[in-house]
C-alpha cells in the first residue's frame, strides 16, 4: 500500500505541475520540427473588453458619421438595373427573380438574394433612395461588428481587433460598396461570408459533437447565401484553408475532407454563374495568359497601395498599357514572388501571420485579377469595391503589427500611439465622408468619374443623360459630343446627340446624327426610337409608324415602341389598331401612367362611337 500510495501521490504532483505550467513556446511539431503557434499580434485582452458595449457603440458612431452623406444620396449609374426592372416592382416578381433571372435586363449574373432585398424594400418605401442607403450602411455596420468579433475569436486582443474593425469601418476604399446602392452585393455577400467564417471557427473549436454539426451546416448554408448575393465569395473555402495553416502550421487531411463540400458548392455555383453570364454578356478580351499574369501582379500592388495610401480614388480607373516587353510590368511580378518567398522563409521568425494575411488578400481578389474575363474589365482592370473583403488580410497584419509595437512602448509612448491611431481613424473617416458625397446624384457622380478619367466614354454619355434629367440640354449636348469623339463607331453616342438636339428644338440638325446612328447599327434601339419620336413631333405620323414598327420587330418587349406605335396609329385615325398597340405596351409596363392615359383616351373614343 505504501509503494502504491507514493506512486499515486507522484502522479498527482505531475498532473498539478503540468496544469500549472505555462503553454509551450512553440506549437505542435510538423515534419519533425516545432511549428510556431499563430502570433498574438496585439497582446492579451480581457473578454469583457472585447465585447464592451461602449466599444461597439463607438464603431457604430464611426460608421454613421463617416457615411452621413450617403443618407442624402440618390441613385446613380447602374442602380437603374434594379429600379428599372418590373421584377422589383411587381408582387409576382419575387418568384421570377429566383426562377426567371433572364427577365432582369442588363444583369449578367444570378444573384437572386440581392434582388430579393430590393423587392422587399420596394414594398416598404418604393423607390425612395434614403431607405436603400440606410440599409447599405446598416449592413456595413453589421460587417464591422462581425469582423471585430471574428478577429477577437481568432486570438487578437481587444485593442488590436477593435482597431482593425474601426479601420474597416471608415476606410474610404469601401465607399463604393456602401454608398452605391447597386453595390449592395458587396456588403450583403460580405455579411454571409464573415458569418460563415465565424460559424466555421466555432465548428472547429467546439468540443461537443452535436453543436459542431450545427455549426458546420450553418457555415455551409451561410456560404450558399453569400454566393446567391455575389459569387465573388467563392474564395471562402480557400480562405478557411489559409486559416487552418495559420492556426496549426499545416492543413490536415481531415481539414481538406471537411472543406470538400464547400469547394464543390463554390465550383458548381461559379461554373453556373459563368455559363449564365456568357449568355447575357459574352466577352472575349483576347489577353494571353502571360498578359493576364502581368495584369494580375500590377493589380495586386495597385490594391495594396490604395489600401495603405487611399489618395486619388476613382470610380473608373484608366486602363494601363499591357505589354510583355515592359520591364516595369515584370517588376510587379518579381516583387510579388519575392515578397511571398521572403514571408515564407521568415515564417519561423516573424510568425505565419504576415504570409497568411498576404495569401488571404491575393486569394480573395483572385476572381477579379484578370485571369478570367468579366464585364467590368472593359472599363478598368481594378475597382475599389473588389477589395471590400480582401483588404481585411493586409489591414489585420499591418494594424496588428503596429499595435504589437505600441504595446512594447513605455506608458507615454503608448498614449502617443493611441493618439496616432485616433488621428488615422479621423483622417480615414474624413476621406470616406468626402468620397461618399460624390453619390449625391448622377451629375456629381459622373463629373467625379470624368475628373479622374477623362477618356471614360461611358462616363461622358452617362453625364449627358444625368444632365438631361435635370433639363440642362446644352450641357448634355456637350457631354454627348465628347462621347462621340471618344467612340465615333458607336451608334448610341450619335443617337444621344440627336436626342439632345431634338429637345433643343433643332430638328434639322438632329436628323443627321440619328440617320448616321442607324447606318452604323440598323437595329439600334436608341436611334430608331429617337428618330421615330422626332418624326412624330414633326407630325409625320406615317414615317413615325414605320420606324416604330422596325423598333418593335427588333425589340418586341420595349413598351415605348408599342406606345409610340399606338400613338402614331391614333393620329392616323386607326383606333382599333392603336388600342391593340397601347394594350400591349401597358401589359409590358403596367406602371407607365402615360401609356394608361392614352389607352383610356382611345378606349373612351371607341365607346362614344359604340365600337
Amino acid at each position: 500500500m505504501g509503494k502504491a500510495g507514493r506512486e499515486k501521490r507522484r502522479k498527482a504532483r505531475r498532473a498539478r505541475s503540468a496544469a500549472a505550467s505555462p503553454p509551450p513556446k512553440h506549437g505542435p511539431r510538423v515534419g519533425g520540427r516545432p511549428s510556431p503557434a499563430p502570433p498574438d499580434l496585439t497582446g492579451p485582452g480581457s473578454e469583457a473588453a472585447r465585447w464592451s458595449p461602449t466599444a461597439a457603440a463607438a464603431l457604430g458612431v464611426l460608421v454613421a458619421v463617416a457615411y452621413f452623406p450617403a443618407f442624402l444620396a440618390g441613385f446613380v449609374w447602374d442602380d437603374r438595373v434594379f429600379t428599372g426592372t418590373p421584377l422589383v416592382r411587381d408582387w409576382s416578381g419575387l418568384w421570377r427573380i429566383w426562377f426567371s433571372p433572364s427577365e432582369i435586363e442588363n444583369e449578367a449574373h444570378y444573384w437572386p438574394l440581392l434582388y430579393t432585398t430590393f423587392w422587399l424594400e420596394h414594398k416598404l418605401w418604393g423607390y425612395a433612395p434614403a431607405g436603400y442607403h440606410v440599409v447599405n450602411v446598416l449592413l456595413h455596420l453589421a460587417n464591422t461588428l462581425l469582423l471585430w468579433r471574428l478577429l477577437a475569436r481568432l486570438g487578437l486582443a481587444a485593442s488590436g481587433a477593435w482597431f482593425v474593425a474601426a479601420v474597416f469601418a471608415v476606410h474610404p476604399l469601401h465607399v463604393e460598396s456602401v454608398a452605391w446602392v447597386m453595390e449592395r452585393k458587396d456588403v450583403l455577400s460580405g455579411l454571409f461570408y464573415l458569418a460563415a467564417f465565424s460559424a466555421w471557427v466555432r465548428f472547429v473549436e467546439e468540443p461537443r459533437p452535436k453543436p459542431r454539426r450545427r455549426s458546420y451546416l450553418l457555415a455551409l448554408a451561410l456560404f450558399v447565401l453569400g454566393l446567391l448575393s455575389k459569387s465573388i465569395v467563392v474564395t471562402l473555402p480557400a480562405a478557411l484553408a489559409i486559416w487552418h495553416w495559420w492556426r496549426q502550421g499545416r492543413v490536415t487531411g481531415a481539414d481538406w475532407f471537411r472543406l470538400t463540400p464547400f469547394f464543390a458548392v463554390g465550383l458548381a455555383v461559379a461554373v453556373a454563374d459563368v455559363a449564365f453570364s456568357s449568355t447575357r454578356e459574352p466577352i472575349s478580351l483576347g489577353y494571353s495568359m502571360i498578359e493576364r499574369t502581368l495584369i494580375a501582379a500590377h493589380a495586386l500592388w495597385f490594391y495594396a497601395g490604395k489600401l495603405v495610401w487611399p489618395a486619388g480614388l476613382a470610380v473608373i480607373y484608366p486602363h494601363w498599357e499591357v505589354s510583355v516587353a515592359d520591364p516595369l510590368a515584370w517588376g510587379y511580378v518579381a516583387a510579388a514572388v519575392a515578397l511571398a518567398a521572403a514571408l515564407w522563409l521568415l515564417r519561423h521568425r516573424i510568425g505565419r501571420g504576415p504570409l497568411a494575411g498576404a495569401l488571404f488578400f491575393a486569394v480573395t481578389l483572385s476572381p477579379v485579377l484578370g485571369f478570367v474575363d468579366y464585364g467590368y474589365m472593359q472599363f478598368s482592370f481594378v475597382a475599389d469595391r473588389y477589395q471590400y473583403l480582401a483588404g481585411i488580410g493586409l489591414t489585420a497584419v499591418l494594424a496588428g503589427a503596429a499595435a504589437q509595437g505600441a504595446g512594447k512602448l513605455p506608458e507615454a509612448g503608448r498614449k502617443g500611439a493611441m493618439g496616432v491611431a485616433a488621428a488615422v481613424l479621423i483622417v480615414l473617416g474624413a476621406l470616406t465622408w468626402r468620397q461618399a458625397e460624390i453619390y449625391r446624384d448622377g451629375v456629381t457622380f459622373f463629373s467625379h468619374v470624368i475628373a479622374h478619367n477623362p477618356t471614360a466614354r461611358e462616363a461622358h454619355r452617362n453625364l449627358g443623360e444625368a444632365l438631361t434629367r435635370e433639363g440642362r440640354w446644352e450641357e448634355a449636348l456637350a457631354a454627348f459630343r465628347i462621347a462621340v469623339d471618344l467612340a465615333p463607331e458607336e451608334a448610341r453616342e450619335h443617337s444621344n446627340v440627336g436626342a439632345a438636339l431634338i429637345m433643343l428644338d433643332r430638328m434639322d440638325e438632329a436628323e443627321e446624327p440619328l440617320r448616321h446612328a442607324l447606318a452604323l447599327n440598323p437595329r439600334s434601339r436608341y436611334a430608331l426610337q429617337n428618330l421615330a419620336a422626332m418624326e412624330a413631333m414633326r407630325k409625320r405620323h406615317g414615317e413615325a409608324l414605320d420606324l416604330y414598327r422596325r423598333l418593335v420587330a427588333v425589340h418586341p418587349r420595349n413598351p415605348s415602341a408599342h406606345h409610340g406605335m399606338g400613338t402614331a396609329l391614333y393620329h392616323l385615325g386607326r383606333l382599333d389598331e392603336a388600342l391593340d398597340a397601347l394594350e400591349r405596351a401597358l401589359a409590358l409596363d403596367p406602371a407607365r401612367e402615360d401609356i394608361r392615359t392614352n389607352r383610356d383616351q382611345v378606349l373612351a373614343i371607341l365607346r362614344e362611337r359604340g365600337e
